[in-house]
């Protein structure tokens, strides 16, 4: 993947991540209601933040051999 792509994926990563936060907060602001949604809610978030956290990696790493070349 050339470090346009793995920029746009981090973009893309990222809004995703900042829509599962708030979903997250939305439901803990919201508390007793929907309490039974907290795990797949949090599910969802930890998964998109892990996938966001290996893809700036992937970055890091790609820019830094693009520097090195």
């Amino acid at each position: 993947m050339s470090v346009e792509e793995l920029e746009a994926r981090v973009k893309k990563l990222s809004m995703r991540a900042t829509d599962a936060k708030m979903n997250l907060h939305d439901l803990a602001e919201e508390l007793p209601v929907d309490w039974e949604k907290i795990p797949e809610t949090a599910t969802a978030t930890f998964e998109v933040y892990k996938e966001l956290t290996a893809a700036r990696k992937e970055l890091k790493a790609a820019k830094k051999a693009a520097a090195e070349a």
